[in-house]
């Protein structure tokens, strides 16, 4: 992609890194992007796999490598309440669009609350007052921020929106990701949502024992697994019940 002008086109092994025997190097996919690195196309990129297999670790060490803060925000936020993240930011590098946009915002639904005060903390000093989001509920105040701060340009990262959010308000945030891939941004969002995951033009890559590989949306374990419960609920239920 030697032309390419979106914000990430390749994600490597930072000089002098190799995969180890710990943690998070030991979780296949990341141990793939060590090895092999990833590339990452324009328009919107899904992360899709089982709780622990990686693609929150994933989006959060781009997000992070990239200039933002790993509880959430823009490029110019820097919430820090308690550290959890992990090493990995340190031991990737990225390979940047040649005149892309440096802007940047990243979301991850485990930090929205102290996300919202740092926001009614620190005003932004330009343009309309943001709303006053611990008054609405959960997923309303998600859908309002993405609306309302997802209009610049840049690569947007977002962690499992899908936890705060109706079915209805998922079919809004996928027409916002199509605006903002359609407007020249570029997204990586980890899900468990076949909904958001149905995004027409998106490319999809599910992560697990296997490591990382491209897959259709029809193809994905999340979307059988959907279909089948959906269909046959009993047959799921009477094994836990």
């Amino acid at each position: 992609m030697p032309f390419a002008d979106h914000p990430v086109r390749r994600v490597t092994a930072a000089e002098g890194i190799s995969p180890s025997g710990v943690w998070p190097h030991t979780i296949p996919a990341v141990r793939q992007l060590l090895t092999d690195g990833l590339d990452l196309g324009p328009g919107v990129t899904f992360l899709v796999g089982e709780n622990g297999a990686g693609k929150s670790t994933l989006v959060e060490a781009v997000a992070v490598a990239f200039g933002m803060s790993p509880e959430g925000g823009s490029t110019g936020a820097r919430l820090t309440t308690r550290a959890t993240e992990s090493s990995l930011s340190d031991e990737i590098q990225l390979t940047r669009g040649a005149g892309a946009s440096k802007a940047g915002y990243f979301l991850r639904a485990e930090t929205m609350h102290g996300f919202y005060t740092y926001l009614e903390q620190n005003p932004r000093p330009s343009g309309p007052p943001d709303a006053k989001f611990h008054e609405m509920s959960h997923g309303e105040s998600f859908l309002t921020l993405i609306e309302s701060r997802f209009t610049r340009r840049g690569l947007y990262c977002l962690d499992e929106p899908e936890s705060a959010l109706s079915f209805s308000s998922s079919l809004a945030v996928v027409g916002v990701l199509k605006q903002l891939a359609d407007n020249g941004s570029q997204v990586l969002c980890a899900t468990h949502s076949p909904v958001i995951a149905a995004l027409p033009g998106a490319t999809i890559l599910e992560v697990g024992d296997w490591g990382i590989r491209e897959s259709a949306w029809d193809d994905l374990e999340l979307v059988q697994n959907w279909r089948a419960y959906l269909r046959h609920p009993e047959q799921y239920l009477r094994h836990i019940l």
